[in-house]
């Protein structure tokens, strides 16, 4: 009877074990997230949709997450990669345009000014957006925006500004599509600028980015219809602007929604307000060693009213410095 027992004993471990072996062998979907209360609400919530029948169950046709761009998937600091953009612009046309120099916003910022540039507010950006995005195709403004990413470096992180992404979002977006979610970008960048890189960069295609919009007509020229980029402001995707996008361009309210700052309040307040799981993490910049350290009186990304709505909610708030053991991607 003892040797039945003992036999059948050695017969249970060995069938234990193989499972147990795989078990461990199964890879880590988030490996820059340290172990952590983020990384645990991340797991369990997708785990939980995915699992049919359960309480947690969204169904695959609903599975929608929406990511703000700048501070949420890639670096913004100390100035917005577009906002980057734009001055490389006003350097590069100024010789074109001997009247900047006599010329606000355009004084100021061919001299290094950046203060009285700031200090011109809306309407000093508009014209330098105006001056920098309109009158040209569309085709014209993709190629000036892909060779200026090709290129440009960032003036603190010594690589490329297309390169100071975060791995461990860029994790996150995989994760997120390995489990049938699908992923959008809702930023208050504009659409045309973000879709040139968005599918290279976070696998994200141009049809699933959301973003500001300027004035566009079709034109014939020689004899071909272009599309061309004219002054004006159509739509701002920043603020209450997001859901208002969101509603417009995909139709369906996300049950995920990733943000940073007070311009992603309103995204993360209307996705949780759905029916059903909900889902909503706000990026804390906690790092000054490997990235930054801003939050309530930073002059980019700032992070006052979404932070205190964070935590009176209890939305999942992910510090950098501890939540993340790799923040860039190692050098291409």
């Amino acid at each position: 009877m003892a040797r039945r027992m003992c036999l059948a004993a050695l017969v249970a471990s060995m069938m234990l074990q193989p499972r147990a072996a795989t078990a461990q062998r199964q890879p880590d979907a988030l490996p820059s997230w340290n172990d952590g209360a983020a990384k645990a609400a991340i797991i369990t919530f997708v785990t939980a949709a995915t699992i049919e029948g359960g309480n947690g169950y969204v169904a695959p046709g609903d599975r929608i997450a929406v990511f703000d761009n700048d501070g949420t998937l890639w670096c913004e600091y100390p100035v917005y990669t577009q906002a980057a953009f734009a001055l490389d612009r006003v350097r590069a046309l100024a010789p074109q345009h001997p009247e900047w120099r006599q010329e606000e916003p355009f004084r100021s910022l061919l001299a290094g000014d950046a203060r009285s540039v700031a200090a011109q507010g809306e309407q000093g950006i508009a014209r330098i957006v105006t001056a920098t995005h309109s009158g040209m195709t569309t085709a014209e403004f993709d190629s000036i925006v892909r060779d200026w990413m090709a290129q440009a470096w960032h003036p603190v992180f010594a690589r490329r500004y297309v390169d100071c992404v975060y791995q461990p979002m860029l994790e996150l977006l995989a994760y997120l599509r390995a489990n049938a979610f699908k992923t959008f970008i809702v930023s208050g960048g504009g659409v045309e600028f973000m879709r040139v890189f968005a599918e290279s960069t976070y696998g994200i295609p141009p049809e699933q980015v959301v973003g500001s919009s300027g004035v566009v007509s079709l034109e014939m020229r020689r004899g071909r219809p272009v599309l061309m980029k004219q002054p004006g402001v159509e739509f701002v995707d920043d603020g209450p602007g997001k859901p208002v996008g969101i509603h417009r361009f995909i139709g369906r309210r996300p049950v995920m929604a990733f943000g940073n700052s007070d311009g992603d309040l309103e995204m993360l307040q209307w996705t949780v307000a759905g029916e059903g799981p909900r889902f909503a993490l706000l990026v804390h910049r906690t790092d000054a060693e490997r990235e930054a350290a801003y939050d309530r009186n930073s002059h980019v990304g700032r992070l006052d009213k979404a932070l205190d709505e964070a935590w009176r909610r209890g939305w999942t708030v992910v510090d950098m410095k501890r939540d993340w053991n790799v923040v860039f991607p190692p050098p291409p």
